[in-house]
């Protein structure tokens, strides 16, 4: 994984509209075959190359979530970061990732609500020019003031 900013956290005071954070990963089949295990979805479209040949993808691609979760990792590990809890998150998948694609994952603060220690983060995933996932997250942010 290739990330803009090191790991750790970024409390809520700290926090500005506008601050963007990222990773890069290239989606490999061990990738896929693990996402596969842990979530236990095993639909053949991730994993036989005859079955997905004759779908609208015409090849394997990767779990739409397996994708969504490198946003996770930007917001779980950078932007908050440490600490950080999920509150809400919408996602739209607009085009298939296949193994070997290089996601770029962004997330880029929209909103902050520092009373109740909101931040609300616009995530985008793509490959090469291509959009292929887009939504938005809420998350409560760690304060200073609760370390």
């Amino acid at each position: 994984m290739l990330d803009n900013q090191p790991r750790g956290t970024i409390c809520i005071e700290d926090i500005e509209i506008g601050m963007t954070r990222s990773l890069r990963k290239v989606i490999t089949d061990h990738d896929i075959e693990l996402f596969g295990e842990v979530s236990t979805d095993r639909n053949p479209v991730h994993f036989d190359d005859a079955y997905a040949n004759d779908t609208i993808f015409e090849g394997r691609i990767a779990h739409g979530m397996l994708t969504a979760a490198l946003i996770s990792a930007v917001i779980g590990e950078q932007l908050p970061g440490h600490g950080t809890i999920y509150m809400g998150q919408t996602l739209k998948f607009l085009a298939p990732v296949r193994p070997g694609d290089t996601v770029l994952a962004e997330v880029t603060v929209t909103d902050i609500i520092h009373a109740k220690r909101r931040v609300a983060l616009e995530c985008r995933c793509t490959v090469g020019d291509t959009v292929v996932l887009k939504g938005e997250a809420m998350v409560l942010a760690p304060s200073r003031k609760f370390d």
